[in-house]
Order: structure tokens, then C-alpha cells, then sequence
């Protein structure tokens, strides 16, 4: 393993251990503010996510968009190729996918312009440590070359931290969504 790999590692046993206790605390308004900011974008084609153990829960958030627009989740088609996107409403029909998360039994595959991200950590900077697998860096940098796709990390306040193990090709956030406030990227990373 190599340094960094040792220092991620670390860093992400860290954010497992942070997060557990705010998971255990929420509350069911957890996803206002992320609702507060989608509802500016109305009908812009977004994804969300399907919470696993302890992440957050943009649930709520995600049935409101979906009101008004195609809302999709992330579906991990191989290990080291990027997510694809699956239409997802309130009452869709959710299977097991791969590493557990639910998807939806019938796939409607699209390209979000707005990609709502799960995480361990982050910094104000739009820095993100993700679980590993590289899942969001890869689709991130293949929606962004496309065209401008808007990443939001998602993530209970006590998520943040001020020095993140980055690498070159950790794709930055543009936005945090807390269930304390919203965090405007202070800025870009270099």
C-alpha cells in the first residue's frame, strides 16, 4: 500500500467513525436544505442516491424533484467504470444492486446535469473523500466533459474536516448541502 493509499485508508476509517453518531441523531428534516436548493433548478435532470448504513438521506429531497423533473440514481455497472444513471420515482420497484444500494428494477438510463454525491468527508475547498472505488471521480470527469454538471456533496455538518488526502484526479464538489446550511465551494482546489 502506498503512503497516500495508507493515509486515505485511515482518513476513511475516520469519516465511517464521525459519521455513525450524526446518522444516529438525525432528524427527519435532514434533507431541507438540499430541498431549498433544488427547487431552483426545477426539471434540470439530477440524481440522487439511494443511503447505505449511515449516509445521509436525500430521499425526501429527491421525491420533491422528482415532481417536477426526470430525478435518477447511480447504478455501478463494473468496478473501475464510471456510475450510470437510472430513473428513480417514490414508488418505484428497488432491487439490490452491487455493494448493496437499491436501484430501480427497471432501468431508464439518462445523464443528470446535477449529480447529488455521498461522502465520508469534506473540506470547504470541494474536496471529497468518497469510499475508494473512484465510482463518482470517473463519472464526474466523463459528464463534465459532456457539459457542465453541477456536484453536490451531501453530507451531515460534523462530515467536514480541514485537510483531506486528495489526489489529482478526485473530481471536485461545487456546492455541500448539510442539514445545518448550504456551503458554497470558498475555493477551487490546486
Amino acid at each position: 500500500m502506498t503512503d497516500l493509499a495508507t493515509v486515505k485508508a485511515a482518513a476513511r476509517k475516520a469519516g465511517f467513525a464521525r459519521r455513525k453518531p450524526l446518522f444516529e441523531a438525525a432528524t427527519a428534516a435532514q434533507a431541507g436544505y438540499l430541498s431549498e436548493v433544488l427547487a431552483g433548478y426545477r426539471a434540470v435532470p439530477l440524481s440522487g442516491f439511494m443511503p447505505i448504513k449511515t449516509e445521509i438521506d436525500p430521499r425526501p429531497a429527491m421525491a420533491e424533484a422528482a415532481a417536477h423533473g426526470p430525478v435518477g440514481v447511480p447504478v455501478i455497472i463494473d468496478a473501475a467504470k464510471p456510475l450510470r444513471f437510472s430513473r428513480w420515482t417514490p414508488d418505484a420497484v428497488l432491487v439490490e444492486g452491487r455493494f448493496g444500494a437499491q436501484i430501480p428494477q427497471v432501468e431508464d438510463f439518462f445523464d443528470p446535469e446535477i449529480v447529488i454525491v455521498p461522502l465520508l468527508a469534506f473540506d470547504r475547498r470541494g474536496g471529497r473523500l468518497g469510499y475508494g472505488g473512484g465510482f463518482y471521480d470517473r463519472t464526474l470527469e466523463q459528464l463534465r466533459a459532456r457539459r457542465a454538471t453541477l456536484a453536490i456533496g451531501f453530507a451531515f455538518a460534523g462530515q467536514e474536516v480541514d485537510d483531506l488526502p486528495l489526489e489529482p484526479t478526485d473530481q471536485p464538489l461545487d456546492m455541500i448541502v448539510t442539514e445545518t446550511g448550504v456551503i458554497e465551494v470558498a475555493a477551487k482546489r490546486g
